[in-house]
């Protein structure tokens, strides 16, 4: 297998259907949230805005990778107008690259100043956690549920919980960040102590719900918006936020970012873009769509499923996102090593 780093061949650009030929070339946005929940917001948006948005979306495997490579590859000639992000570090990778322009935008003053850049080089919002995904009829009593991502290494799950491997999108932010809250010698404790316990890595965090779901684990670590479009399915699942005990690490919240690539195609209509992208109503429609993402921002509805924690109501894990972003070049490179890819 090919390191995800490298360049991803350019794949055909998706135009709104309902733009006509007399509306004049827009931004173009890559995307790398879902596109199965993006497209359509990307769409309506065109449409509200008069712009015709030209945009391409990241694939499963290449998870958020493949597009922030196509950026940092055609940094001499941008195709890019705007990057939405469905995580956090690499739109701060690019920022540190100097890839991406400040934009105060006006929509994004709501936003908590945690989670916008100090340099208004990319904004913050509609969140997943990284939960543990539980299947209710191997584990049938609460009493029973791992609660923490030290269970990923208690002999007590041996062979019967598992992970995506940290090469791509969530799961690789996830450990890295994960690597500097508890150093090196601590990392490669916990890391060796999950291979010892016959932790399944699988290819995806859609692979280990779907293993979780059909009983082949009893639990598995995920994303709220797998969580939740398996629950959706009626699979005999369920999550818990881990460690929320006094002393514990929290669990990780890893937003949705957006920022305007230097040099891109109708840089005007790019703010355009962005200001709609950070609507409160966005964030609005994403908890509300079968992502369920958590809004940052008060005075907006959550998701609906209770399973599924607001801002605030749970132990955030503290993660320095400036140093997860310069490590994760070496780290997934690193992880590659690990699994012999």
């Amino acid at each position: 297998m090919r390191n995800p780093f490298a360049f991803v061949g350019l794949t055909a650009f998706l135009l709104a259907s309902a733009c006509s030929d007399k509306i004049p070339a827009g931004p173009t946005i890559y995307c790398s949230l879902d596109e199965q929940f993006s497209r359509p917001v990307i769409e309506q948006f065109g449409k509200e805005l008069g712009l015709r948005i030209q945009a391409r979306y990241d694939t499963e495997a290449a998870k958020t990778v493949g597009l922030v490579s196509a950026i940092l590859e055609e940094q001499k000639h941008p195709r890019a107008s705007v990057f939405w992000n469905n995580e956090l570090a690499h739109t701060v990778r690019l920022a540190q690259e100097g890839l991406l322009v400040p934009y105060r935008s006006p929509s994004a003053e709501t936003v908590p100043a945690q989670f916008r850049d100090p340099q208004d080089r990319w904004t913050g919002f509609a969140a997943r956690a990284r939960v543990l995904v539980i299947n209710t009829n191997v584990l049938p009593d609460s009493k029973d549920w791992p609660s923490s991502y030290r269970d990923l290494a208690d002999p007590k799950w041996k062979g019967r919980c598992a992970v995506a491997r940290p090469l791509t999108g969530t799961t690789l932010t996830h450990f890295t960040a994960l690597k500097g809250a508890l150093g090196d010698s601590g990392f490669e404790a916990f890391f060796a102590a999950m291979l010892q316990n016959d932790v399944k890595f699988l290819q995806s965090n859609g692979a280990t719900l779907r293993e979780t779901a059909a009983g082949n684990v009893a639990w598995a670590f995920t994303d709220t918006d797998d969580y939740h479009v398996g629950k959706l399915r009626g699979q005999p699942i369920a999550c818990v936020f881990p460690d929320q005990k006094d002393g514990e690490i929290g669990t990780m919240l890893i937003p949705n970012s957006v920022g305007i690539v230097r040099g891109g195609p109708d840089q005007e209509g790019a703010k355009k873009l962005v200001d709609r992208i950070l609507a409160m109503s966005t964030e609005a429609m994403l908890a509300a769509a079968e992502g369920a993402q958590i809004p940052l921002r008060e005075g907006i509805d959550g998701p609906a499923d209770p399973g599924i924690l607001p801002i605030g109501s749970f132990r955030a894990m503290a993660w320095d996102v400036e140093w997860t972003a310069q490590n994760l070049a070496a780290a997934n490179q690193d992880f590659a090593k690990r699994f012999g890819l």
